[in-house]
């Protein structure tokens, strides 16, 4: 049967089907009062069915059901799964699938399908892209179109291996708002018929229903994903004030990034020393091979985001723009410049995975305001931790001016006390004790002398050697603890622990250095960097060890500590765990940290 004129006077009639005008109270009725975009397309869609035969009358409750059905719940892709098969039900056909039009108009971000299962779907591989064949066509021609063979359609393109073969087609576009969606696909009628006049103009109602459905799960979801970025920028701006280490803030915006994006991984860079960028932070399932790697600063897209330019990758492994090996891995990337007051910091990565969905114009923009507000919270954090500093720098220099002032002068005025009294003396034993003394006075007040210079010593200053910065540290952590720390050395350190290892190494010293003094309560404390270690696997590693006598880990104690210690080493593919100390029957605590070398 042919499809029926709107404009056809039979069809001109009221949504009741009568052609009497006279004074209805139907507010469809009344150009006075307001309609909704709902209703429109309700009366649209009653006016469609008017004058159609009693078959398809008869079906018309079950459509009225499929819409109820459509219309149930806000989550966008539940309500896609749910259009699907309803589609399918509504019409008896075995494979039904919508595809979603990309911002673009050019091909599909998304395609979902009902009656086709997960190991079918794994088999076929990457979804169709709507660049040609017939889901291409239903793009630029978006009309409903019914095929009996859609194999011998000249448009066809073919099949992918794996794909389940199909032969009746029907397509009809969904329309959000006036604007195209997508378009729904229905294949294989059961019982091996066509799909008929009844069947198009069923699902053309039930696709009108369904725009209305898709619009509101839009809006919804468009609110969700606007309050899980804010909800995130203020995780990201409380974490970086709340005045912890600056590598775990940089891990943090890593962390917040990737869950905002539904990405594979999150990525922070920072400027490098030779003008590129360097990876400093990574959120991922295995971030190990990728901490540290530097892009260099002839890459286009360093050269960009340097320039506070945000640099959107519709596919990372084939961008020729994209240099690194890393690249290989991903598919749709976002990389955004953290910039504040006209400084970039750095940059921040969010790739998917291979033939993952592209990313929307409204995520691009949420994530762009995101970078922007964690830039402007790493700078506040930066100004923080610059007081912060400023004020130990203070309070560093009234302590070693107190040392030199008031310590080494007595110790220095004791001494000649006693090599006076060494000279009076008559008795060998006196004078022997005494010249011992003297010895271990000065002994002292070059220690002290050390540790003056340490602290008045900038970090910048400090010597690159591993063995060097190690013993920096130990003398840094003498003036708090009130007694130096015992260090031993095994194998060249200097030689063999590269500087993104020897780097952590430090941060993983001073961790666990601050941990003893701040929690240990301990009168002893050793030291050992082993660069002759290796791990269970038989890679060689350097391994750490910080043990204490002190009081141990309390059961309900907190690990924020030991869990920065932890996450650092799995970094760089090592690891880190606590045991018994080197008090009295154990007692204290040994934390040992180990990384391949």
């Amino acid at each position: 049967m042919s499809e029926p004129d709107p404009n056809h006077p039979e069809h001109a009639k009221g949504p009741h089907g009568s052609g009497d005008a006279q004074g209805s109270s139907d507010p469809l009725d009344d150009p006075s009062q307001p309609t909704t975009d709902s209703l429109e397309a309700a009366t649209e869609a009653t006016r469609s069915l008017q004058g159609l035969s009693t078959e398809l009358t008869a079906r018309v409750p079950r459509l009225l059901e499929a819409m109820r059905s459509v219309g149930t719940g806000l989550e966008l892709h539940s309500t896609l799964d749910r259009i699907c098969e309803t589609a399918a039900e509504l019409a008896h056909s075995r494979f039904a699938a919508i595809g979603v039009v990309d911002e673009r108009g050019e091909g599909l971000s998304d395609f979902v399908t009902y009656g086709v299962s997960e190991g079918v779907v794994r088999r076929i591989g990457r979804r169709p892209d709507g660049q040609r064949g017939l889901l291409g066509a239903l793009i630029h021609d978006p009309r409903p179109l019914r095929l009996a063979d859609l194999t011998s359609d000249p448009r066809f393109a073919g099949f992918p291996p794996g794909h389940p073969p199909m032969r009746t087609f029907l397509g009809v576009p969904i329309r959000v708002q006036g604007e195209i969606f997508g378009n729904l696909y229905l294949a294989e009628k059961t019982g091996g018929g066509e799909f008929n006049d009844y069947d198009l103009h069923m699902v053309r109602v039930l696709a009108t229903e369904a725009g209305i459905a898709i619009g509101n799960a839009r809006l919804y979801e468009a609110a969700r994903q606007r309050e899980r970025w804010i909800d995130g920028s203020v995780a990201v701006t409380t974490a970086l004030l709340s005045g912890g280490d600056a590598d775990d803030a940089l891990s943090v915006v890593a962390e917040q990034a990737r869950r905002l994006a539904a990405s594979a991984v999150g990525i922070v860079l920072l400027p490098a020393e030779d003008g590129g960028l360097e990876i400093v932070a990574v959120s991922a399932n295995d971030p190990s091979g990728s901490l540290g790697v530097i892009i260099p600063a002839h890459s286009p897209v360093v050269a960009r985001l340097l320039n506070g330019e945000a640099v959107f990758i519709d596919d990372s492994a084939t961008d020729p723009r994209m240099i690194t090996r890393l690249a290989e891995r991903f598919g749709p990337s976002m990389m955004l410049p953290l910039h504040s007051g006209g400084r970039v910091l750095g940059a921040l990565a969010t790739p998917r995975a291979k033939g993952g969905r592209p990313f929307t114009e409204t995520e691009r923009t949420l994530a762009t305001q995101f970078a922007s507000q964690a830039a402007l919270a790493l700078m506040m954090a930066e100004a923080q931790r610059d007081r912060e500093r400023l004020a130990v720098y203070e309070d560093r220099d009234r302590i070693a001016r107190d040392l030199h002032d008031l310590v080494i002068q007595r110790l220095f005025a004791t001494g000649m006390m006693l090599e006076s009294a060494q000279r009076r003396s008559d008795v060998p034993e006196v004078q022997t004790g005494v010249g011992r003394a003297v010895d271990e006075l000065d002994v002292t007040i070059q220690e002290i002398r050390t540790a003056i210079f340490a602290l008045q010593q900038e970090p910048a200053e400090a010597p690159s050697g591993l063995r060097t910065r190690v013993l920096r540290e130990i003398n840094m952590a003498a003036v708090p603890l009130g007694f130096k720390p015992s260090h031993r050395f095994l194998g060249p350190v200097d030689s063999l622990v590269g500087e993104l290892t020897g780097k952590n190494l430090i941060a993983a010293l001073r961790e666990a250095l601050s941990n003893a003094f701040r929690h240990a309560e301990a009168s002893r404390i050793d030291v050992v960097v082993d660069a002759t270690a290796t791990l269970p696997d038989g890679q060689d590693a350097v391994r750490l060890s910080v043990a204490d006598d002190g009081v141990g880990i309390p059961a309900g104690g907190r690990r924020s500590g030991l869990r920065n210690l932890a996450r650092r080493a799995e970094s760089l593919g090592g690891s880190s765990w606590f045991g018994p100390g080197i008090g009295e029957d154990g007692a204290g605590t040994k934390v040992v940290w180990q990384v391949p070398l």
